[in-house]
């Protein structure tokens, strides 16, 4: 991994944080998910017409993610009703970096050095670790457990859909234009989901209303991010630009306490430590 990519992939890991705390702090899950959604779709039908189209071998692909992506709004954002928001996103974020590591050596063939594999563990296992002491209660006890189920789910969701575009993008000829079709099928098939789900689509239509500027300021900044990912996705191994983004965590600790005023602990600290050194590891030099 060269040094320009890495320092693009640090920028789209402090977006994703940003962007997950907004869509806690919308209280209508349906409605947080369908804003997102619609951002990706203005953005994505305009960058369609910008960027070139991707060879037809990347379209399965693009189809695939398109399924899996969409599956992953719609749990995220029920997953925190189920716990702290600085455990939830650790558990999923640090989750994925395991099968993602896992799948690109099983099924792409991608092979790390040993301290690139020990510093991917020690990422995730850190990651993962928050959810256990991130407002002194593990997420895997009693009724937190229903939170750690969501939380694991969407980091197999994660896991599956970066695996997907890591091969799509490399042959679509065009990693940002299969980022802006990727974007505008999701802009449909999410908020028609949301849509079909809501008990009563009149209030699904006022809570989109109220809270559509920081929805559609979420959807904006997690589709920065994650246009910049699939880029790098196409030049460097897809395990090292999982852990690198993931350096996203320390600053969801740090949106945890400030803005829904959770518990940052000793522990915690000593951990997100951890995450930095195996972060430094991966960075190139």
């Amino acid at each position: 991994m060269t040094a320009p990519i890495a320092a693009l992939v640090l920028l789209a890991a402090v977006l994703p944080s940003i962007w997950n705390a907004l869509a806690k702090a919308i209280p209508d899950r349906l409605a947080s998910s369908a804003l997102i959604a619609l951002a990706y779709l203005l953005a994505g039908v305009v960058g369609i017409f910008v960027f070139p189209l991707p060879d037809a071998a990347s379209w399965p692909f693009i189809a695939a993610s398109t399924v899996v992506q969409s599956l992953y709004l719609l749990i995220l954002t029920p997953s925190y009703k189920h716990g702290d928001f600085s455990q939830i996103y650790p558990l999923a974020r640090g989750s994925a970096v395991v099968m993602i590591t896992a799948g690109a050596a099983l099924f792409l063939g991608e092979g790390l050095a040993p301290v690139q594999l020990l510093a991917v563990a020690a990422v995730a296992g850190a990651l993962i670790s928050l959810a256990c002491v991130g407002s002194g209660v593990s997420l895997f006890s009693g009724g937190q457990r229903r939170g750690a189920g969501f939380a694991l789910v969407t980091g197999l969701c994660i896991a599956a859909y970066s695996l997907i575009d890591g091969v799509g993008v490399r042959l679509s000829g065009s990693p940002l234009g299969y980022a802006m079709w990727l974007f505008a099928l999701q802009g449909v098939v999410v908020p028609a989901s949301c849509w079909l789900r809501a008990p009563d689509g009149r209030v699904l239509a006022g809570e989109v209303g109220r809270w559509w500027r920081l929805g559609l300021l979420g959807g904006l900044l997690s589709l920065v991010a994650y246009a910049m990912v699939v880029w790098a996705q196409g030049l460097a191994p897809l395990a090292l630009v999982s852990a690198l983004r993931e350096c996203s965590v320390l600053l969801a600790g740090v949106l945890g306490v400030l803005f829904f005023r959770e518990r940052f602990s000793v522990r915690r600290a000593a951990l997100s430590v951890v995450a930095v050194a195996g972060i430094a590891v991966l960075q190139p030099g």
